[in-house]
């Protein structure tokens, strides 16, 4: 299967070039990288040109501000008529030896997969065991650089929703990956959905990295916002809410390698203005400024 790999970037080239290196005797000609520049477009235009002999062709576009802009924006500048299997890395994404080709192996039945996604601290999340059913429980562990997704699904169930996400017009600055696979489910599609063996996994950066304590609460509470309004949007059950609330102020507790424990605070202040769709303060929109 041919992979189409889609990067939306505000232009930080040290993440970019890390990334393209990991690719490296990875990708093949039959493959296409994508980078959609909401920033810095000559310098990522630049560096494409530093690797146009990576092994596959490095389309460079741009969108408006938004992942889930740039990501469907990325989607529609691939070559039209063949069915990739995309996959969304982050700008700070690397690829260890032999992950595109874990890839690969995904069984030609399947239209969607997720693969484990680490960081400095181990794996982001512990993915069911392989033949789990997608569920609307276990759905919120596939975030966005984990989720492996053909592109005539993608395409059917109308790509990620824009209004939602990092960089969205909203307060709801997370759960893009989440809504489209409850969308999935809901289309009564997840028959063909697989999680793919823990060794397959892609390398990354914690939540944190490089914020200010400022710059962290805010983003968790932008973040906690956008789990709080999907759980009210897909109609979870009120306990599940409850407990979701509550768990927010044990956040900093239970991520102590990340997080301090007073940041708890900001996600359970995240979660309640998501569940009730009321938000306070200025500068919502934007989950973090870099």
């Amino acid at each position: 299967m041919n992979i189409g790999l889609v990067v939306t970037t505000l232009g930080r080239e040290l993440g970019l070039r890390r990334l393209l290196q990991s690719l490296a005797g990875q990708v093949t000609g039959a493959d296409t990288i994508v980078i959609v520049a909401q920033g810095n477009l000559q310098v990522v235009k630049d560096l494409a040109l530093e690797f146009t002999t990576i092994g596959c062709e490095i389309v460079v576009t741009t969108s408006p501000l938004g992942a889930s802009r740039g990501r469907n924006a990325g989607v529609a500048a691939l070559p039209a008529g063949m069915d990739y299997l995309l996959h969304f890395p982050n700008d700070t994404t690397w690829f260890p030896p032999g992950t595109i080709a874990g890839i690969r192996e995904i069984p030609p039945a399947a239209t969607a997969a997720a693969l484990t996604v680490t960081d400095e601290n181990g794996p982001k999340f512990h993915l069911p065991a392989a033949g789990t059913p997608l569920d609307r429980w276990n759905v919120w562990t596939v975030i966005e650089m984990g989720l492996v997704i053909r592109r005539s699904l993608f395409t059917r169930l109308g790509g990620f929703t824009e209004s939602i996400g990092t960089g969205a017009s909203t307060p709801w600055q997370s759960g893009e990956a989440t809504d489209l696979l409850l969308r999935l489910m809901h289309a009564r599609e997840s028959d063909s959905f697989v999680w793919l063996p823990a060794e397959v996994a892609i390398g990354g950066v914690s939540d944190p990295h490089g914020l200010s304590n400022g710059e962290r609460r805010r983003k968790l509470r932008s973040y906690a916002r956008g789990f709080g309004r999907l759980l009210t949007v897909w109609h979870y059950p009120l306990f599940w809410r409850a407990a979701a609330l509550a768990g927010g102020l044990l956040f900093g507790l239970r991520n102590r390698s990340s997080f301090q424990t007073a940041d708890g605070w900001w996600v359970f202040v995240g979660r309640f203005e998501g569940l009730t769709g009321r938000c306070w303060g200025k500068k919502l929109s934007k989950a973090v400024d870099r």
